[in-house]
């Protein structure tokens, strides 16, 4: 059963001041499972000042001690997995084997800044002088407010409470509306393992009036957004103006360039299979398959053939590869990307239809001989359509690789180390990923460069948007 989900502010679980709810929605069914607590400014209000006063209690606690709470709530995690697993398909969509999966990366997620917290280091600096000391120390910021997005409900999420936790910080974090549960049990993961009253509050509204409020209000230190390049540039400008630290990972089109030394076969089934994982609703999918002249047809023939091998359906089916889209609003924009491409001059492979009147489904998709000027050559796809194209030589896939705003991700295939080098040097983005696809783990950056954001949510780099640099000297008297 589909739980209904609550605020949690201050410590404990409640509803919104004047109990309005929203629904929520199972997009296998396109019908309603329960509902979601909805936060009104009173509310926001008491997150704020629980934020607050858990900021100064949290801060005081030492980071051992904080490792060890957030190694509890990794655990917690990761024992509820299953449970958490089903609700997250019901709500998002995606097939069960990958909302485990996602559950248990966000223990591991944990654990891996819980360790950063521990190794937040400052310095010495050497003085010109005897008897004086010049010292670094690094400082939690403050109270965070930080928005997360659908797609992944826990993987989000767990990058920003935990690098909030780790460096100190108390969060207040606005949770996706279209997928709460998730989310929810997140936060009853921290909350179970000890975390004081007030250092974790989750919230859930009308996304725009949450931010509008939050981001200027005196308590909150730092933002941190996922989601998409038009909503991050307002909520960024909107963090400048009040003089926020800010971190945002945003929209991306990833291009993967396959050159015609690569293992043909193995970059069709990879990229294939990446494309489609959760219904291509992923930051860093690629999208823009550039493969070179004399491999292109040998290329689209193996990932046609992926494709129409992908099983689509209920995620709670364990035989089901790709779920539903999560709402209405992606199918009608994968039926207006398509059909802008086709009219444009495209050509349809395959796919490129909505399945069935019931729930959120959509065929996987391929399109080839896509002008520059439609659409879907220039905004995020962010569904299960896929283009490809041939290209000549490198700097021509340079040219197209880089054309766009978007600097996210992006994957390159080929056996000879010179043109992996210069591929992965030329590249205009945050991460690249050669003959394999070795993003997001815990342990190395996520984040990209242009209108893909900046600042990293990954590795030991991450830490360093929640900690001030405070540099003290002194001299004995």
């Amino acid at each position: 059963m589909y739980p209904d989900v609550s605020l949690y502010i201050d410590g404990g679980w409640s509803r919104g001041a004047a109990g309005r709810t929203i629904p929520v929605l199972n997009p296998a069914t396109a019908e309603p499972i329960g509902a979601v607590a909805h936060a009104e400014q009173s509310d926001l209000d008491r997150a704020l000042a629980a934020a607050e006063r858990g900021f100064k209690t949290w801060r005081k606690v030492s980071a051992f001690d904080r490792y060890k709470i957030m190694r509890k709530a990794a655990d917690n995690l990761r024992a509820r997995a299953e449970d958490i697993a089903r609700i997250m398909t019901q709500e998002q969509g995606k097939p069960l084997a990958q909302a485990r999966m996602e559950v248990l990366a966000g223990g591991d997620l944990i654990d891996w800044f819980s360790e950063e917290g521990r190794r937040a280091y400052g310095r010495i600096v050497p003085a010109r002088a005897d008897g004086i000391y010049q010292l670094v120390i690094k400082e939690p910021v403050g109270p965070v407010a930080a928005f997360t997005p659908w797609n992944f409900p826990v993987n989000q999420a767990v990058r920003k409470i935990s690098l909030a936790l780790a460096a100190g910080c108390s969060i207040i974090i606005k949770g996706p509306e279209e997928t709460p549960g998730s989310c929810a049990e997140l936060v009853r993961a921290y909350a179970d393992a000890g975390v004081p009253s007030g250092v974790v509050n989750l919230v859930f509204g009308v996304p725009a009036e949450v931010s509008e409020y939050l981001i200027p209000h005196p308590v909150i230190r730092k933002i941190s957004f996922t989601g998409s390049t038009a909503v991050g540039k307002h909520l960024a400008m909107l963090a400048g103006k009040y003089m926020k630290r800010a971190t945002m990972e945003l929209g991306g089109h990833a291009p993967a360039i396959v050159f015609a030394d690569a293992d043909i076969d193995a970059a069709a089934k990879l990229l294939s299979a990446n494309k489609y994982r959760n219904a291509g609703q992923v930051c860093v999918s690629p999208t823009r398959m550039l493969v070179q002249e004399p491999v292109y047809e040998s290329f689209l023939d193996k990932f046609i053939a992926h494709t129409k091998a992908v099983r689509v359906g209920d995620g709670m089916d364990e035989k089901v590869q790709m779920g539903p889209l999560a709402h209405a609003r992606r199918v009608e924009a994968m039926e207006g990307f398509v059909a802008d491409a086709v009219q444009k001059g495209g050509k349809l492979r395959t796919g490129g239809k909505r399945i069935g009147n019931k729930g959120y489904f959509f065929e996987p998709t391929v399109l080839t001989d896509v002008p520059r000027d439609a659409r879907i050559m220039n905004e995020e796809p962010f569904g299960p359509v896929a283009l490809i194209a041939p290209f000549k030589d490198f700097d021509g896939a340079v040219e197209e690789a880089n054309r766009l705003p978007y600097g996210l991700a992006a994957y390159a295939y080929t056996r000879s180390a010179k043109t992996a080098a210069a591929i992965g040097s030329a590249i205009e983005s945050g991460m690249v990923s050669i003959n394999h696809h070795g993003l997001a783990l815990p342990e190395v950056p996520f984040g990209g460069v242009k209108d893909s954001g900046y600042g990293s949510e990954g590795g030991s780099e991450a830490i360093e948007a929640y900690l001030n640099t405070k540099f003290v000297t002194q001299i004995g008297i």
